[in-house]
């Protein structure tokens, strides 16, 4: 039996900015030995039926998720600049009232919630939190990015918020992306906050195309999102980071060694 699963991961329905084929991603999770996985695409659910069927050819265990956006306040303000309340949150399917629950909240972020991203808000997570198990996400997530600001207090009353409501199924995600600016640190704050509130950890890898090659298509595709050149130096890239595919079960040991919980965690969801 495979020791960690993938969590957090997208795939070409995560629109110009996944690069995986969802047939590539699980054939390459049977190749390192993995029995199940989740699909986490950026705000909706537009790949979670042919994962759901395709999963079930290559004999693994799919989970199904979405990388929501969650407003900081309510899905109804709308902020003069875009993406500055779009934090990102991962929310796993654990059951069926889990998978019809993400539906609603997809929905309604689309229909309520919509500017420049589908938005969700604590009130809606509240509505919809049965069967729903949800991680803090990247960087771009409200907790790791209330820490990453030094701004320790505030995460903590957000964390016992999230706690409150999920309960045992609230996890602190940790990941292992060293040239990305800050995330050393803000895995430190996680753990130390995880060890004080008593919310598990769990690590992920943000999963975007299937094999280190790929890092540079993928990055191609970031620039037509952001309508960029490539040559630009002030845009959004991931290139200098190539760290982002699906890593075999024993990398993500060896890379989060200190922390067995985290990796023990992810099959405790799974």
């Amino acid at each position: 039996m495979a020791k960690f699963t993938h969590l957090h991961v997208h795939s070409e329905y995560s629109l110009l900015d996944g690069l995986a084929k969802i047939e590539k991603l699980l054939a390459r999770a049977k190749e390192l030995g993995m029995d199940s996985m989740a699909l986490t695409d950026h705000g909706a659910l537009y790949g979670a039926i042919k994962f759901y069927l395709a999963a079930q050819d290559f004999e693994i265990k799919p989970i199904i998720g979405v990388e929501t956006y969650i407003a900081a306040r309510s899905r109804f303000d709308k902020q003069a600049k875009a993406g500055s309340d779009q934090y990102h949150l991962i929310l796993l399917a654990k059951n069926e009232k889990g998978y019809q629950n993400l539906m609603k909240l997809t929905t309604l972020a689309h229909l309520e919630g919509f500017y420049y991203k589908p938005r969700i808000d604590i009130e809606l997570l509240q509505q919809y939190s049965e069967g729903l198990i949800v991680t803090t996400a990247c960087l771009k997530g409200e907790i790791p990015d209330l820490l990453r600001r030094g701004r320790q207090k505030t995460a903590e009353e957000r964390a016992k918020q999230f706690q409150e409501i999920f309960d045992k199924d609230f996890y602190l995600e940790i990941e292992h992306h060293p040239k990305i600016t800050d995330q050393e640190k803000v895995n430190k704050a996680l753990v130390k906050l995880s060890r004080k509130l008593g919310i598990p950890l769990v690590a992920a890898n943000d999963v975007h195309y299937v094999d280190p090659d790929d890092a540079e298509a993928q990055d191609a595709l970031l620039a037509v999102q952001t309508q960029k050149m490539i040559a630009d130096k002030d845009r959004l890239t991931m290139i200098d980071s190539p760290d982002f595919y699906l890593r075999s079960p024993e990398e993500m040991e060896k890379l989060f060694a200190k922390y067995p919980d985290a990796i023990e965690n992810t099959r405790k969801i799974s």
